[in-house]
């Protein structure tokens, strides 16, 4: 593998995961709501589920999808209505002061990390970036070493990519912003999460 392709494959990677998405939404949200550490597992989770599709996209599951529709339409769907439900719970709780949303809320490192897990898997455009497009850039002939290096990396720039968002967004100034805002901004994120779910389950 030339290190024209690595870099292709890497930059249209980048690309992607710093594109909006439920993936940033989450990050953002809870990089408000719980502050940095508890963003950083979740950004772990969304790194580990990104891995999870390239490595799957590298051993044939677009083949699978293409072979069985039924399967990728029942996926998108089950994905889609996992957003909503994230996105019925912002909207249900969005009036909860932030204190008492933070209390209830509080989630350990494992359970942040299942989330970014879930969230990842859940969303079918990964599954359709690393199975229509980035498999596309990888040479066929690439050796296991290239092919290690270039998941790692993928692993590192969704990892960094949501770990920068949660730190963005979990500045005490920006949650003063978000403490005053909250309802407002809960069922804006809400509303946007429950449209991406909708779009991903019609497609």
């Amino acid at each position: 593998m030339t290190l024209s392709a690595f870099l292709a494959a890497y930059l249209l990677h980048l690309i992607a995961a710093a594109s909006p998405g439920p993936a940033v939404l989450m990050a953002a949200r809870i990089g408000i709501t719980e502050g940095l550490k508890t963003g950083a597992y979740l950004a772990m989770g969304l790194g580990l589920g990104a891995l999870f599709w390239a490595v799957s996209a590298l051993f044939g599951l677009a083949v699978l999808f293409k072979l069985a529709p039924a399967l990728l339409w029942g996926f998108k769907l089950a994905g889609g209505l996992f957003l909503i439900w994230i996105a019925l719970q912002m909207w249900l709780h969005a009036a909860e002061p932030l204190a008492s949303a933070a209390t209830q809320t509080a989630r350990s490192p494992l359970s942040a990390l299942r989330l970014g897990i879930v969230t990842q898997l859940s969303n079918p455009k990964p599954a359709v970036f690393f199975g229509a497009v980035f498999v596309g850039t990888v040479p066929p002939h690439a050796t296991a070493p290239a092919l290690a290096l270039l998941l790692l990396a993928i692993f590192l720039n969704e990892f960094a990519c949501n770990v920068l968002v949660a730190r963005l967004f979990s500045y005490e100034r920006t949650r003063r912003t978000y403490a005053r805002l909250k309802t407002t901004i809960d069922r804006s994120f809400g509303g946007i999460l429950a449209l991406l779910g909708l779009k991903i389950a019609a497609i």
